[in-house]
């Protein structure tokens, strides 16, 4: 008996048919979310090309993703220990 027969009486045809669609659907996944990457990287080469700091524009797109009130929370959090070691 082949590895192959071995392992197929574990699953019947029904559960290997769905584990095979969720494994294709992840990889089809996986190469989309790898080619938005790839378009991402483009447009932050454009923005240095044009003379923006990335840096700053990643970090301006981390912020905006945060909820206002859980931000200024943060913010003033952040403050108040800068303060505290005499940072500001």
């Amino acid at each position: 008996m082949s590895g192959e027969d071995a392992h197929s009486d574990v699953l019947n045809q029904d559960a290997q048919g769905r584990l095979r669609t969720i494994i294709e659907r992840v990889e089809r996944l996986e190469q989309e979310k790898s080619e938005v990457m790839e378009q991402i990287k483009e447009i932050f080469a454009e923005a240095k090309g044009a003379g923006f700091d990335t840096k700053i524009l990643r970090k301006v797109v981390r912020i905006r993703k945060q909820d206002r009130a859980k931000r200024q929370e943060e913010e003033a959090i952040l403050d108040l220990y800068l303060a505290a070691i005499g940072e500001i």
